[in-house]
């Protein structure tokens, strides 16, 4: 069996019985020491208030309440926020969301817990809260100073184009909703040391905060990963939980568990970005973009997070597969009293990627042409026309190519006049068809974050410990990394046994985000690998006067031409002779650089490209969707593992789907979210599947660049796929004008917003 083969074999997540069967094992399952204690956080009423006065004495008299904790209880730093100050652990004097925790409490059980907190007595004198993107705007409240980028002209490009085109757009918010909640379990050792279990996508800054808090080294908190259930971005930089669950631990000196209710978790947790586009655009005849201006503001909550590098990744992604000559963006933090912001998969570039997708559409509307034609004369070719507005140039651009691909098996052309004919001959249901493209960069544009370590070993009786920094969420990292090892050590995939993520193996790690942890920790693991079986070629040539010959790894032997040598007894003699088995891996990112004021330079490795069709039928009396047929067509280069490829970029269509359809976020003005259990906020469930659900990856797919197996990432770019859904509603609703005039529609495209879309076009006809 060759290596390769051996790479690209089928295999099952390396969790999936247990994940089916309920023998996988979370942060709350970890069995728990006698003495545990439980904790509950205390939360703010209240979106903008000062704090006058905090009552707990009824908390301390509850039945079961051990401790409570405050702001006062922090000797260190009392501030989780991951970049820029801002999001304290629990606030002195005034709250900036309702939610807010204020306060925590360890008892003998999470119900008593629970119960005590809400005895607590607070005064408060109300301060007006801000909660939308126009209000923050009106107001000019913002984190940081707006900042411009531009390339060339637009402002004449557009006075002197043929057309133009005004007009502005709005992407909502997502809850993350992971199976798994928020949650931590802290055990205190001596020496004032703590294990922390956590359920995070970041154990490193997990680590650094705790430190800060308590005023300690950072080798004195292991933190501790196996797996989480699903982060999405929301277990990027959510430290809460942790930092609060060890501040009880080490002021009870007793282990303590602490996990969020679901009400609890969406309440005070951050989430996706909404954004608001105002544009204005020239183009030509043929509906190429010739000018465009926009300013882009985005709702980024009561603290800064990781809004900076979030709105960057928008900006970057402005062009989606366009090539734009002249544009100018403005680019708004807007602050607001909601929690803040986070990561979520996509971290801004999905947002920048709908508004030039949107904008395309109205242009093609407006022309009366079939998108599809608009969109492949806008795309970067491989010519002069390959250069991003920030100066990188596209070397590995397949979007055309996939795009042919895509739209001849897919029939789109035949479709689409049949749905025309449809349309016509129907007066409630409505049908729609739309194919969108995808250009996703990958690497952080953190340039620091580009970097991963790993550890290796081989026992003496031939079997393979790995561990890395990355963090299997239910993507397949650990599965596909050991298939990496065991290729490159020639061995069967079992012999492989990669352990949890932690801090005391492999230190300093970027967080398993950016769509960068198989390529990174991959990398990295393959690192260690080489030096070991550098010290293995060198002793086996050596003593066995082996000359000119390069070893080949395979079917557990390793092989210098005409010589094979069995590994499992190869490792036994290497060790009799004191040769090292064990070996740190490192790797980090070449070729970016990113200028991040001037805006210019190289921010990512490589890019991912594909491309999505999407049938709908809605229903003109009652706004309801139903997605009739997919089709997809994405790189992933050349896959390790297709089988877990194909997962990630379904799962992420459907979550994409889920953001742009069905998912809606709603706050009162008084700052109260209204949207926070599963009764209130819907989520994509099976029968918002398509019915048909064609996904292929593209059979040519070569990453061009120097990652493992020369594959590509399948993590964040899947999202964009459904695009295509949002705006095959779109053309269905053009249908009631007889595609006549251009529907208004912000996302996500909700039943009610499709009513409402259907009447203000009906009202313009």
């Amino acid at each position: 069996m060759s290596k390769e083969d051996y790479i690209e074999k089928i295999r099952p997540h390396d969790s999936a019985y247990k994940h089916v069967s309920g023998y996988a094992e979370y942060t709350d399952d970890i069995n728990e020491p006698i003495g545990t204690l439980y904790g509950a956080i205390g939360l703010s009423k209240k979106a903008h208030a000062i704090i006058k006065k905090i009552d707990l004495s009824e908390v301390f008299k509850s039945r079961g309440v051990i401790s409570v904790v405050t702001h006062k209880d922090i000797s260190g730093r009392n501030d989780v926020g991951p970049v820029f100050d801002g999001d304290p652990i629990f606030p002195k004097n005034k709250v900036e969301f309702y939610g807010q925790p204020l306060f925590a409490v360890a008892a003998t059980s999470t119900e008593l817990a629970r119960k005590a907190v809400l005895k607590a007595k607070i005064i408060y004198s109300d301060l007006e809260p801000i909660i939308t993107i126009k209000e923050s705007l009106n107001k000019n409240q913002f984190l940081f100073k707006p900042r411009k980028i531009k390339k060339g002209n637009p402002s004449k490009k557009i006075k002197f184009s043929k057309n133009n085109l005004k007009g502005y757009f709005t992407t909502g918010s997502q809850e993350h909703f992971y199976l798994e909640g928020q949650a931590a379990f802290v055990i205190p050792k001596e020496d004032d040391n703590f294990l922390v279990y956590s359920s995070t996508q970041h154990p490193s800054e997990t680590q650094q905060l705790i430190a800060k808090m308590f005023n300690q080294k950072s080798n004195s908190i292991n933190v501790e990963v196996r797996r989480i259930g699903g982060g999405f971005g929301g277990k990027e930089t959510n430290f809460m939980t942790a930092c609060i669950c060890a501040l009880l631990a080490k002021k009870t000196s007793k282990p303590i568990k602490l996990r969020l209710d679901r009400d609890e978790d969406i309440i005070l947790t951050g989430k996706r970005h909404e954004f608001l586009s105002e544009y204005e655009v020239g183009f030509n005849n043929e509906g190429v973009i010739q000018g465009l201006k926009i300013n882009l503001s985005s709702n980024c909550g009561m603290s800064p997070d990781l809004s900076v590098a979030i709105n960057e990744r928008a900006l970057l992604h402005l062009d989606n597969a366009y090539y734009i000559s002249d544009i100018e963006v403005t680019n708004y933090l807007c602050k607001t009293n909601i929690p803040t912001s986070t990561a979520f998969r996509g971290f801004g570039g999905n947002q920048g990627m709908m508004a030039i997708e949107n904008i395309i559409d109205n242009i093609s509307r407006y022309l009366k042409k079939d998108p599809i034609e608009v969109r492949k004369k806008n795309f970067y070719q491989n010519n002069k026309k390959n250069i991003t507005h920030y100066g990188m140039s596209l070397q590995d651009n397949v979007i055309n190519e996939i795009f042919k691909k895509l739209e001849k098996t897919s029939n789109y052309k035949k479709r689409y006049l049949e749905i025309k004919k449809y349309n016509k001959k129907n007066k409630y249901k409505k049908k729609g068809l739309a194919i969108t493209p995808v250009k996703f960069g990958i690497s952080f544009t953190t340039i620091h974050l580009n970097q991963a370590g790993a550890l290796v070993h081989i026992y003496t009786d031939g079997s393979v410990h790995l561990n890395h920094g990355g963090i299997e969420m239910g993507q397949g990292t650990h599965t596909k990394i050991a298939q990496l090892v065991a290729n490159s050590f020639g061995l069967p995939y079992n012999l492989v046994h990669i352990s949890s993520t932690n801090t005391s193996k492999v230190p300093n790690t970027s967080a398993s985000a950016a769509s960068s942890t198989t390529d990174l920790n991959g990398a990295a693991a393959l690192n260690a690998v080489s030096k070991i079986k550098f010290n293995l070629e060198k002793f086996i040539k050596k003593k066995y006067k082996i000359y000119n010959y390069q070893a080949e790894y395979r079917d557990q032997h390793i092989i210098f031409g005409n010589q094979n040598f069995e590994f499992k007894n190869i490792i036994q003699e290497a060790y009799l002779n004191r040769i090292s088995l064990s070996s740190s891996g490192f790797y980090s990112t070449p070729k970016i650089n990113f200028d991040k004021k001037r805006f210019k330079g190289r921010p990512f490795l490589y890019f991912c490209y594909g491309a999505a069709v999407s049938e709908v039928t809605i229903d003109t009396l009652t706004g309801e969707n139903v997605l009739e047929r997919v089709d997809i067509l994405h790189d992933a280069g050349k896959p390790i593992n297709s089988a877990l490829e194909l997962g990630q970029i379904e799962g992420g269509f459907v979550q994409g789907q889920g953001w742009l359809t069905i998912e809606e976020l709603n706050w009162k003005s008084n700052g109260q979210i209204t949207t926070f259990s599963p009764s209130t906020y819907k989520i994509p469930a099976v029968s918002d599947m398509p019915k048909k659900f064609n996904v292929e990856i593209f059979k040519k797919g070569l990453n061009v660049e120097r990652v493992v197996n020369k594959a590509k990432t399948t993590g964040e770019p899947p999202l964009m796929l459904a695009m295509s859904v949002f705006f095959a509603i779109k053309d269905a609703i053009a249908s009631i004008s007889n595609y006549e005039k251009i529907p208004n529609i912000d996302a996500p495209a909700t039943p009610e917003k499709i009513l409402l879309s259907i009447k203000k076009l009906k009202n313009i006809i």
